[in-house]
């Protein structure tokens, strides 16, 4: 609430006239200058969309997210200006400030000393002391070239530089192909790897695999023919389904099949103690995905982070959906571009509605249990580095209906160490056979696939009125 009563007639002046520029951005310098750093943001945030190319906008707002300890989102919103001919040096500034709370300082020194040499009057002396000194580059690094020693891949090069993460061999986005990132760090552990496994390395889910290829793999690796639709390179896919399934390892293959990088977020890597402490942790992770473009975003158990509001009591968790929604549309439409987010959930019908708004998480798919020849498939792979004997996977296909590749991953398990037991005792390495496997998927019993089924059946039957789970209505008749 402000206790401004000048803040709170520009307030009510710009709800009823929501169109006007002039007043909107005079009442977010106000708020801004009085230190209400939220609301500044909010009045930024409604008149960039009203005016998205003023760079004046778009420095308020960046310095409303720098004095929050945003620095990451600050800088998603100069990258554009800061990569165009005759920036304004004050946003040159401000990105200094935000590099430097970033920990880099040598890109910040670079971009102050550019900023101040272009215009004095923005000198700051407490800003000049915190930074590293630094001689300024003569000309900004080319991305297809190896960088320069300290050189900072986080934020643009210089004057006419083109910020864009380095693509991958073979990525057709952002142009030529340059330097793989050094991994990097965000809240709670959360790390930018690279994937090694492909869709060559998930058996079976064809239908699967496909939509995740048109809906985020595609854009990317064929820009121009999205481009001519009018699709861009980025979005949200759900994967949803039973405990097992192998939901986390199509994320990761997704990302090894673009060449991309991959962030994958847990729970303790945003949830905090603290009030507020969960959101900037959100944030910072969807900065860390942006300034690693093109990257897949992985949130596992997302139902925890996603859940409905109206089943939350408390005003905090809450807060936390709304800033969850607030980063899947980004600051501009062009602010996710090149971040592929997907996420995992068991529950989905727990996740609030919002989030399946198009241009969230729009598409929701389905990963269902392995059929006969996708069982035979995983266990050709989970058997392939072990001694074999003549092996009819498909008969332990037959013998495994429901099993999920967790669950044949135990019955690989199993069958090794009773077979060890036996090698031990003959002082030598026995093959592992099919009477073997058949002899462990006897003593293992499925149980999480059918109640994840039973538990989806009372959605199916129930709860479905809007039509989202008709495709579960084949597998939910195999519940008795």
């Amino acid at each position: 609430m402000l206790d401004d009563a000048g803040l709170q007639a520009l307030r009510e002046a710009a709800r009823l006239s929501p169109d006007n520029l002039p007043l909107r951005r005079h009442l977010a310098d106000q708020l801004l200058a009085k230190g209400y750093l939220a609301e500044a943001e909010a009045e930024y945030r409604a008149a960039l969309v009203l005016a998205p190319k003023d760079p004046e906008i778009a420095a308020g707002l960046a310095e409303a997210f720098a004095r929050q300890s945003a620095h990451g989102q600050a800088l998603a919103v100069l990258e554009p200006f800061l990569a165009a001919p005759g920036c304004p040096p004050r946003l040159g500034v401000i990105a200094a400030r935000a590099l430097l709370g970033e920990g880099d300082a040598h890109g910040a020194a670079r971009r102050y000393h550019e900023a101040v040499s272009r215009d004095p009057s923005l000198a700051d002396a407490d800003l000049a002391a915190r930074l590293t000194p630094q001689p300024i580059a003569p000309s900004a690094p080319s991305w297809g070239a190896p960088a320069a020693p300290g050189a900072s891949w986080g934020a643009p090069a210089g004057p006419g530089s083109s910020w864009e993460a380095p693509a991958a061999p073979g990525s057709s986005w952002g142009g030529q192909a340059g330097p793989v990132q050094q991994p990097a760090e965000g809240p709670g552990g959360a790390q930018v790897e690279r994937s090694s496994v492909s869709f060559a390395d998930v058996a079976g889910m064809e239908a699967v695999k496909e939509a995740l290829r048109v809906k985020l793999l595609l854009p990317i690796q064929q820009p121009e023919l999205f481009k001519a639709f009018g699709k861009r390179a980025g979005g949200g896919v759900l994967l949803y389904g039973p405990p097992g399934a192998g939901k986390t390892h199509l994320a990761r293959a997704a990302a090894g099949e673009l060449g991309a990088a991959f962030v994958s977020v847990g729970l303790s890597d945003i949830l905090d103690m603290y009030i507020g402490s969960s959101e900037r942790n959100l944030r910072a992770v969807f900065d860390l995905a942006r300034r690693n473009r093109p990257c897949v975003l992985f949130f596992d158990e997302v139902d925890a982070l996603a859940a409905r509001r109206s089943d939350m009591r408390q005003a905090h968790t809450r807060q936390l959906v709304n800033q969850f929604l607030a980063e899947l549309d980004g600051v501009d439409q062009h602010a996710n571009e090149g971040v592929l987010v997907l996420a995992a959930t068991n529950a989905p019908w727990y996740i609030d509605v919002a989030f399946r708004r198009p241009g969230r998480f729009d598409q929701l798919v389905f990963v269902p249990p392995p059929d006969h020849a996708a069982r035979a498939a995983i266990l050709r792979i989970l058997c392939r580095d072990k001694p074999l004997a003549e092996m009819d996977f498909d008969a332990v296909a037959r013998v495994t209906e429901l099993f999920a590749g967790a669950d044949l991953k135990g019955v690989v398990d199993r069958a090794v160490e009773a077979k060890l037991h036996q090698s031990i005792s003959a002082g030598r390495p026995i093959p592992l056979s099919t009477p073997d496997l058949l002899a462990a998927a006897q003593s293992v019993k499925p149980a999480a696939v059918r109640e994840w089924l039973g538990t989806a059946r009372n959605y199916v039957m129930h709860a479905n009125d809007s039509g989202a789970w008709d495709e579960l209505m084949p597998w939910i008749k195999q519940v008795r």
